[in-house]
């Protein structure tokens, strides 16, 4: 090997050293500050975590667990009933335009049409003492048509049902 090969390798040599050096320098930058960097955090992870590890169902406790339901149940209608529906007006049109004309507009579970003296005229005939029981605490017909109590809103107080009744009647005279 003569001289001009031998400066070639021992420069070639030093050119290879230095560039791995640089590529070792380069690479802890890149670590120095990839450290400082926050982590990426998919915001859906917890979700699915817990969705994964959630129950698949519920225990029966039998009979406790009827007589918990039914207590519930109970609770809430009560919290229901102690609040009084629509600032606890008694004026029977007020009450029937927000809950009654849903049904008696349009004759749904065969209610008697608002006005219609043909449907209306054999449940006046019973009296309004019947009309008002039948109101508050619901009605199944002989031929299919059903009352929800109190018009399905347990809010009501008897005397708003009353005032109802009473305008609904009075609108079929």
């Amino acid at each position: 090997m003569n001289d001009s090969d031998r400066v070639f390798v021992h420069q070639f040599a030093k050119l290879i050293g230095g560039l791995s050096v640089l590529t070792v320098v380069l690479i802890l930058v890149a670590l120095a500050i990839y450290r400082h960097e926050p982590k990426e955090t998919n915001p859906n992870a917890q979700p699915q975590v817990d969705a994964r590890i959630a129950p698949v169902g519920a225990v029966y406790a039998g009979n406790t667990g009827r007589a918990a339901m039914q207590a519930a149940a109970e609770a809430a209608s009560k919290a229901a009933a102690s609040q009084v529906a629509y600032g606890g007006s008694t004026d029977g049109k007020t009450i029937y335009d927000n809950l009654c004309h849903s049904c008696h507009t349009a004759g749904i579970a065969g209610a008697p049409k608002l006005g219609d003296k043909a449907m209306w005229a054999p449940r006046v005939a019973q009296g309004i003492d019947t009309l008002v029981k039948h109101a508050i605490d619901g009605y199944h017909g002989p031929d299919g048509n059903f009352m929800p109590p109190k018009g399905g809103n347990p809010a009501l107080t008897d005397e708003q049902v009353k005032a109802a009744v009473t305008w609904i009647v009075g609108q079929a005279k």
